[in-house]
């Protein structure tokens, strides 16, 4: 399916080239959406917003595992010396609490990830919008992911040109507060 995409954005940009009038130059530019994925200022806004809003719950389902890996371990050590009903009650409480936690990572994996597909969906607008700004402001003709090329010349790249826009758009970073 993805080569016959990539051959049809092939034929139809053979098709454009051709279609053009002889005298008529085409622009073409070649935008790694990646990179701009990895370091636009708004991707990196995303990441923050994302661990801010995120980082809290993680951390206690990370304290709800170690607790769970102490309790078992003690039932490991102190097993043989239990009663049969401590035991018993020990090795309840460590499955239902593994259960729990089970659940809530599950539910707090569900919910990481459809808040980053809802972000990460904004953020590709912003890329693709900027993108297509900044080649409209360099009278490009046509621009293409450099990820569907197996070859292009590097002075087609525009990636620089559209982070350099990005960054321009970029709201001002929040002063750190002082550690004083």
């Amino acid at each position: 399916m993805k080569r016959s995409w990539i051959a049809g954005g092939l034929g139809l940009m053979a098709a454009m080239a051709l279609a053009a009038p002889a005298h008529a130059e085409l622009k073409v530019g070649v935008v790694n959406f990646n990179r701009l994925m990895e370091e636009s200022p708004q991707a990196k806004a995303v990441n923050d917003t994302l661990s801010g809003e995120f980082g809290p719950r993680q951390k206690e389902l990370q304290a709800q595992q170690a607790a769970l890996k102490a309790k078992e371990e003690k039932l490991q050590k102190d097993g043989a010396t239990m009663s049969a009903d401590q035991r018993a009650k020990a090795e309840k409480e460590l499955r239902d609490g593994a259960r729990e936690f089970q659940q809530k990572a599950q539910d707090f994996q569900e919910e990481v990830n459809s808040r980053q597909n809802e972000e990460l969906s904004k953020l590709q607008k912003t890329l693709v919008d900027e993108a297509q700004s900044y080649a409209q402001s360099q009278k490009l003709d046509l621009v293409v992911p450099s990820n569907s090329l197996i070859y292009f010349n590097s002075a087609l790249d525009i990636t620089s040109g559209v982070l350099g826009q990005l960054q321009s758009h970029a709201p001002a970073a929040a002063p750190k507060a002082s550690g004083k």
